[in-house]
C-alpha cells in the first residue's frame, strides 16, 4: 500500500514497543556473540497464546515456529466463517508488506551481480519520474526508508474504515498512478519532501513501489517473473505468489479475511481484494513458504555475504515519529534496515523480520539473531486497526522469544 493501514501501523508498533537493536554479520549469518540466547521452545506458552481464537476480534490464527532450539506448529479458530471449517497450518493468507522482503532480495541480487548501485540515485534509474526541485534519493534510501519522499496523500482511499474498503475492495491503482500521488500534487509541481534525503528514517510504501519498478527497468522483465526466478523457483515456495493486477482471488486452501462492519459488526468477507500493493504489499503465501524464504535469507543463501550484512544494519538516524521505532533502549532511532526491521524482547532476544497486512489480514516473520529460532503468524482481525488484536499479538511475541515473561 502506499501508506500503511492501521492493522500494518499496528502490527508494527506491538513489535516495536518492545524495542529494538542492532546485530552484527559475520560472514552469512548473524552473529550470536552479543546476543541474549534463544531461551527454551515452551509449547505450553504458544499453545495459551492462540487458545483465545475465535473471537470477537480475530476469526482465525496460525503459527508455526522453527529452528534448532525447536519445532511447534499450531491452528486455532475459522478459516472459512460461512462453512465452519477450521484454520489448517497450509492455509493461505495475503502477506501484506512482506512482500517488502521479496523486493528488497531482489534488488540486493541485482547490487550483488553489479547491475544496481546502492549509492546511485533513483532518478538516474528513473529518468523524469521525480519532479526537477527534488534532491537526489539513492537506492540504498529507497531501501532503508530514509528516502524522505511523501507519502500517497490525494488519492481517494480510505482502507481505514471498513465500510469503504469492502465497497472498494477491487479499486486497484498502477504503481505509476501510486508515486505520482506521492510526488505531486493537484496544480502544484511537487509535493514538499519530508525531510533531507539519508537524514531521518520514515516507513513509506512509495519507497517500494519505486523499487518495483527498478527491478522492471534493470531487468527489462516484469517484477513477478523475477519474484518467481530469483526466489520462489529456486526455493521451492509453490504456495507463494505475486498475483496479476486483475486477480483478486487466493489460489487454494486459505484464511478468508473478514471486516466487522456497522454497528452491529456483521462480518463482510474480504478475501477477494485487489493486490494493487504489488512491489510493496501485494503477495499471497503460506506460514510453510515464508519459514523457508526468511531462513533461506537469514543464513545467505539467497545473497552474497556483503548484501546479508545490509539485512541486518539499521541506520544511525532518528526516527521521525511516533508510529515505530519509539519504545526501548533505542526509542526515537531507525529500527528498519534494507528490508527487516528489529526489535528486542524484554528478556534481551533480538529478532529481526518484518510484519505486514492487508483489511481482513496481518502476518509477520521473524528470527532471533542467534538465527536459532524463526517463526510466522498469521491471523484474520476483523476491526481493521482499533485495537482489539494488540493483546494477542504481543501475546504471539512473548510466547516465541520471551516465554518467561
Amino acid at each position: 500500500m502506499p501508506y500503511m493501514s492501521k492493522p500494518a501501523r499496528r502490527a508494527v508498533v506491538v513489535l516495536a514497543t518492545v524495542g529494538l537493536a542492532a546485530a552484527t554479520v559475520a560472514g552469512a549469518a548473524v552473529s550470536a556473540a552479543a546476543a541474549v540466547p534463544t531461551p527454551p521452545l515452551d509449547p505450553q506458552a504458544l499453545h495459551k497464546a492462540l487458545a483465545d481464537v475465535p473471537n470477537s476480534e480475530i476469526t482465525g490464527a496460525l503459527m508455526k515456529v522453527t529452528g534448532p532450539s525447536g519445532r511447534w506448529s499450531g491452528t486455532a479458530g475459522l478459516s472459512d466463517v460461512a462453512t465452519g471449517a477450521g484454520v489448517s497450518s497450509g492455509d493461505r493468507f495475503r502477506i501484506g508488506s512482506v512482500t517488502k522482503v521479496f523486493t528488497a532480495t531482489v534488488v540486493l541480487q541485482l547490487v550483488g551481480e553489479g547491475r544496481i548501485d546502492l549509492d546511485q540515485t533513483i532518478q538516474h534509474y528513473l529518468p523524469g519520474l521525480f519532479p526537477a526541485a527534488y534532491p537526489a534519493v539513492t537506492v540504498a534510501e529507497l531501501l532503508n526508508h530514509t528516502s524522505g519522499l511523501p507519502r500517497v496523500s490525494n488519492l481517494p482511499m480510505n482502507e481505514g474504515d471498513p465500510a469503504w474498503f469492502v465497497e472498494h475492495r477491487f479499486q486497484a491503482w498502477t504503481p505509476q498512478q501510486i508515486v505520482a500521488a506521492a510526488l505531486t500534487e493537484a496544480g502544484t509541481p511537487a509535493n514538499p519532501m519530508d525531510f533531507a534525503p539519508g537524514t531521518a528514517q520514515r516507513y513509506n510504501g512509495v519507497n517500494y513501489y519505486l523499487l518495483g519498478m527498478l527491478i522492471e527497468k534493470i531487468t527489462g522483465d516484469s517484477y513477478a517473473h523475477q519474484v518467481q526466478d530469483r526466489i520462489l523457483r529456486p526455493l521451492h515456495l509453490g504456495a507463494t505468489s505475486v498475483p496479476d493486477a486483475d486477480d483478486p482471488f487466493i489460489p487454494g486452501p486459505h484464511l478468508h479475511g473478514y471486516l466487522a462492519v456497522g454497528s452491529a459488526g456483521d462480518l463482510a468477507d474480504v478475501s477477494d481484494q485487489s493486490p494493487y500493493p504489488w512491489a510493496e504489499g501485494g503477495m499471497i503465501s503460506d506460514a510453510d513458504d515464508l519459514t523457508r524464504f526468511l531462513t533461506a535469507l537469514t543464513e545467505g543463501h539467497l545473497l552474497r555475504p556483503a548484501e546479508t550484512k545490509l539485512l541486518f544494519e539499521a541506520p544511525q538516524v532518528p526516527y521521525m515519529d511516533k508510529s515505530h521505532c519509539f519504545m526501548g533502549p533505542q526509542a526515537g532511532r531507525a529500527c528498519f534496515s534494507m528490508g527487516l526491521m528489529s526489535v528486542t524482547m524484554p528478556d534481551g532476544v533480538v529478532g529481526w523480520g518484518k510484519t505486514g497486512s492487508r483489511p481482513g489480514y496481518t502476518d509477520g516473520m521473524f528470527v532471533s539473531s542467534d538465527l536459532r529460532r524463526t517463526v510466522v503468524y498469521a491471523y484474520t482481525p476483523t476491526d481493521d486497526g482499533n485495537g482489539g488484536d494488540t493483546s494477542f499479538l504481543m501475546g504471539i511475541a512473548t510466547a516465541v522469544f520471551d516465554p518467561g515473561a
